[in-house]
């Protein structure tokens, strides 16, 4: 199960991160409200494409999208693209919707926006569950590079 890899590699990582289970949302919005959250705290585990056919994960607060241009500078690369669900779930083992990079089949380089502060909520692995994790633990352990990457 994919919210149990989440954990493992938590612990692998040396971090903390508590599973809640919540219902499903319709959007965004609705997952904050569920989780008593502002929608900036809840963090989109996005899965990037580059030319070459490899990825990237790109951790984007829920308010902000990213800024294609100040992506591909951070990354040092001309083109980026999002691949297709199928080609997500390739790459890291988990569905849209349940993507995080702890436990990815494949640890990506992760780039994540400097906005990205506290606790946050982010996909467990699982659908019907987020992961809390303090953000100034979390982007260290992964060897994030934390940039300006939203818009």
């Amino acid at each position: 199960m994919g919210s149990e890899r989440v954990t493992e590699a938590a612990r692998t990582l040396g971090i903390e991160v508590e599973l809640v289970e919540r219902p499903a949302a319709d959007s965004l919005e609705g997952a904050a409200a569920l989780l008593g959250l502002e929608p900036s705290s809840i963090v989109k585990s996005l899965v990037v494409g580059r030319s070459d056919g490899t990825f990237l994960f790109a951790l984007v607060p829920g308010d902000r999208q990213i800024a294609w241009a100040k992506l591909r500078a951070a990354v040092g690369v001309n083109k980026l693209r999002l691949p297709s669900a199928e080609e997500a779930l390739a790459a890291t083992g988990y569905e849209r919707g349940t993507i995080t990079p702890l436990g990815s089949s494949t640890a990506w380089p992760v780039f994540a926006d400097e906005r990205i502060t506290g606790r946050i909520a982010m996909g467990a692995g699982a659908h019907g569950f987020s992961a809390f994790v303090d953000a100034a633990a979390l982007l260290p352990a992964l060897h994030a590079t934390v940039a300006d990457i939203t818009g």
